[in-house]
C-alpha cells in the first residue's frame, strides 16, 4: 500500500511539474515535449485509480495523435518569435477585452455555484462487477447520452472539413492526375501515327 501510495504522488508531482513546464518553456518543441510527458503521467493516474479505459484512450488519442500532431506542426512551420513580439502591443487591448470577459465569466459562474445538498456516498453506489469499465462506458455513451455523443462527432467532422478547407490551395502550376481520363483512354488517343517523310527524320521538339 505504502508503494502504490508512493507511485501516485510520485506521477501527481511528474504531472504538475509538467504542466508548469508548458507554459513556462520559450522553446515551442519542449513544451510539445513536456505536454507529451503530461499526458503521459495522466495516463497512468488513470489507470492506477481503476479507470484503464480513459489511461488508455489518453495514450491512443492524446499522446498519439494530438501531442504528435503538435509536435509535426511546430517542427514543419518556421515560427520567428521576433516577429511575434513586434506586434504584440497591437494586439494587447483587444487580448485584454477578451481576458477581462472571462474573468468576469468566471466569477459569474463561481458566484452562482450551488452545491448538492445531499451527496452520494461511494459504498452506496450500485456497481455491476460483472461489467467492465469499458463496457461499462459504451452502455451509458450509447443509451442515455446516444444523441450528444453523435453531435459531438457531427461538430468534429464539421471542424475537420472546415480545417482542409480553410488551409487547401489549388495551384494551377502543377500537373494533376485525372484517373477516370486514364482509364476511359482509347487506343487512338494513346498512339498516334505519323507519315515521316524519308531521310529527314523526326523533329522531338514538335
Amino acid at each position: 500500500m505504502l508503494a502504490h501510495t508512493l507511485i501516485f504522488y510520485f506521477f501527481s508531482f511528474v504531472t504538475v511539474a509538467s504542466s508548469l513546464a508548458v507554459i513556462s518553456s520559450k522553446n515551442t518543441v519542449h513544451a510539445v515535449f513536456f505536454l507529451i510527458l503530461d499526458f503521459v503521467s495522466i495516463s497512468c493516474l488513470f489507470i492506477m485509480m481503476g479507470a484503464e479505459y480513459l489511461g488508455m484512450l489518453m495514450l491512443i488519442v492524446y499522446v498519439g495523435a494530438v501531442a504528435v500532431l503538435f509536435l509535426f506542426v511546430v517542427m514543419m512551420l518556421n515560427v520567428n518569435l521576433r516577429d511575434l513580439r513586434t506586434g504584440f502591443l497591437s494586439y494587447l487591448p483587444f487580448g485584454s477585452l477578451i481576458g477581462i470577459v472571462l474573468l468576469i465569466e468566471i466569477g459569474m459562474m463561481i458566484g452562482t455555484w450551488k452545491f448538492k445538498d445531499n451527496f452520494i456516498k461511494t459504498s452506496e453506489i450500485k456497481i455491476n462487477t460483472q461489467l467492465s469499465n469499458t463496457e461499462a462506458i459504451g452502455n451509458v455513451l450509447y443509451t442515455d447520452f446516444l444523441y450528444y455523443f453523435q453531435i459531438s462527432g457531427l461538430i468534429l467532422l464539421v471542424a475537420m472539413i472546415g480545417a482542409i478547407l480553410l488551409t487547401f490551395r489549388r495551384k494551377d502550376n502543377l500537373k494533376r492526375q485525372d484517373i477516370t481520363k486514364q482509364i476511359m483512354r482509347e487506343r487512338d488517343d494513346g498512339v498516334s501515327l505519323e507519315d515521316v517523310e524519308n531521310f529527314k527524320g523526326v523533329k522531338l521538339n514538335d
